[in-house]
């Protein structure tokens, strides 16, 4: 295990009415912007109950609504304009990971001379963010516990992660029951998504990792769980608290400080949803049990991760190893394609065509650079053609 500095400063209040504690953003000043999407929280209420707390509060409220599913740069620098103009002391997200990202971005952003995409291609400039604050909508990125944001260019085909500890949220309010309206497309690839960034973590050749690699089983064992009631219980309460308090701790660095490689599915995805503004968790699914068969097939050192991913999470037994890893995977496979119902193509997800392969390869290749098994460009070029 290697050396590493774990801080998660967010202070969380999960469970039901916790939305109360809006009113302590009158401690960090008097103006605030709310960062939103496409209006989902005006239908079920969330916004209304947001401003009449604020409102109480004293608090001056501007509005950032509209913010993608793929946040777009345009947006952020909508919202740092408005910043800047207005004097805002902070930053508030209703919504799910995109509009939480947008808000990280438009934070970090207010406080920089320069354009906000400098602070998405370098991290590194990102020395300050007002503070931000978020009330979570969708259970999915862990982005309402954690340092990372990624927005996009769609007039370049860019999609990119940054990071930095400023953009850690000061508050976070996660209340299960504000997930209950998810629908099911969006809870399947929700859960796909946070499938994905434990697999990332768990998926390491760093020794002396246990603690974290029996926090990502547990996590992945609750996913593999709590998904499928999600679906069939919408307004189960248990299931959808579990997903929420899961999908926080697959990212927050508790199961891959110490011990995480560069994470390698997620930049493929970026890529596909950078030319194609797929939903990301969709993207996730189909590329993961590929990724997984290709680099269990290119190194066959890795059966002992599968295996070991097999016997622990799945239940698997026996001595044969490599029997083991695969089934693992086939299992991995039906429970995205078959229990969540995830598409299980590029095609099905309205790609029809692989033109781009190449160029996204070669991107994917740079960003993915001392990851679990190391990918070439032609590697990748084959993972998006087995995905197709």
């Amino acid at each position: 295990m290697y050396n590493f500095r774990f801080s998660i400063p967010t202070t969380i209040y999960f469970g039901k009415g916790q939305i109360s504690h809006l009113s302590e953003l009158s401690d960090y000043g008097s103006k605030v912007l709310l960062v939103y999407g496409g209006g989902s929280i005006k239908r079920n209420g969330i916004y209304d109950t947001a401003m009449k707390i604020m409102n109480d509060a004293g608090l001056t409220v501007m509005e950032l609504p509209g913010v993608e599913p793929n946040p777009r740069i345009e947006t952020v620098r909508k919202g740092v304009d408005l910043c800047k103009k207005e004097q805002i002391d902070m930053v508030l997200a209703i919504g799910g990971g995109s509009t939480i990202d947008c808000a990280k971005a438009v934070a970090a952003g207010a406080a920089y001379d320069g354009d906000a995409w400098d602070l998405v291609l370098d991290p590194s400039k990102i020395t300050g963010a007002l503070p931000i604050f978020s009330v979570l909508t969708i259970a999915a990125t862990g982005s309402e516990m954690d340092k990372f944001a990624v927005i996009s260019d769609m007039t370049k085909n860019e999609k990119w992660g940054t990071c930095a500890e400023a953009m850690k949220p000061t508050m976070s309010i996660l209340d299960p029951e504000y997930t209950y309206s998810v629908s099911r497309r969006q809870t399947a690839a929700g859960t796909a998504d946070m499938m994905s960034h434990t697999f990332e973590n768990y998926f390491t050749k760093e020794p002396g990792c246990d603690v974290q690699q029996r926090f990502a089983e547990g996590l992945l064992k609750t996913m593999i769980k709590y998904g499928p009631v999600a679906l069939k219980e919408p307004d189960n309460y248990d299931a959808r608290a579990n997903l929420m308090w899961a999908a926080s701790h697959a990212i927050n660095g508790l199961i891959s400080d110490g011990s995480k490689p560069t994470w390698c599915v997620h930049p493929m995805e970026h890529e596909l949803s950078a030319f194609y503004d797929i939903t990301h968790g969709e993207g996730l699914a189909i590329l993961t049990p590929v990724w997984m068969e290709f680099v269990l097939r290119k190194d066959p050192s890795v059966v002992r991760n599968f295996a070991e991913y097999g016997r622990n999470v799945w239940g698997l037994s026996g001595e044969d190893e490599a029997k083991i890893a695969k089934d693992a995977i086939a299992k991995t496979r039906t429970f995205l394609f078959e229990t969540m119902g995830l598409p299980s193509n590029l095609r099905a997800v309205g790609i029809d065509s692989t033109e781009n392969f190449e160029t996204m390869a070669a991107k994917a290749a740079r960003k993915s650079v001392g990851s679990f098994v190391p990918l070439t460009r032609r590697d990748i070029v084959e993972i998006y053609q087995a995905a197709f």
